[in-house]
């Protein structure tokens, strides 16, 4: 196991040691804002990365709608993989042995990963989370996490939807 956080919604352990040594606030008012404040960067994020996502993957797909095969989810496949691309650099930007002072690196992991990249794509999260168990050597668990996720997410999307059809009778 190693000793960060998960990268995505949490800083690595350094990052949440170090900021917090920086930035203890020292009354209990301020540390219900500075918790509110990153509740409000996520949402920020998340809202941008979600009209992103709603977007590009609009314009993608009315494209590949008027030209080729419209079975195939081109607009999801290009967020994801484009989501991937911009999450990894993302976390190798916010790695504790970059030039990001702690708290911009929290500020960028709340904001930016958490947030934008959380609301365009979760699949990047998932890809970012498995390059780090990959690159930790952790090949078991990375190959679980591969495995486990696509086969008990298709097993809940399809469990999901059995129970909406219910729904719809």
């Amino acid at each position: 196991m190693n000793s960060r956080g998960n990268g995505v919604c949490h800083p690595e352990r350094e990052n949440r040691l170090t900021v917090s040594a920086l930035i203890t606030p020292a009354k209990t008012y301020d540390i219900r804002r500075n918790f509110m404040l990153a509740y409000l960067w996520i949402a920020i994020g998340g809202a941008i990365g979600s009209m992103a996502r709603y977007f590009i993957g609009g314009v993608v797909s009315e494209h590949f709608a008027q030209s080729q095969s419209q079975a195939f989810p081109w607009g999801t496949l290009v967020v994801n993989i484009s989501g991937s691309f911009v999450i990894g650099i993302l976390g190798a930007v916010t790695d504790a042995g970059g030039r990001m002072t702690p708290q911009s690196r929290v500020f960028a992991t709340q904001l930016l990963i958490t947030g934008v990249c959380g609301g365009y794509t979760t699949f990047s999260s998932f890809s970012l989370q498995t390059l780090r168990l990959l690159q930790d050597r952790e090949w078991l668990y990375a190959g679980g996490n591969v495995l486990l996720s696509v086969v008990l997410c298709m097993l809940a999307v399809w469990l999901g939807y059995l129970l909406g059809s219910i729904f719809n009778r």
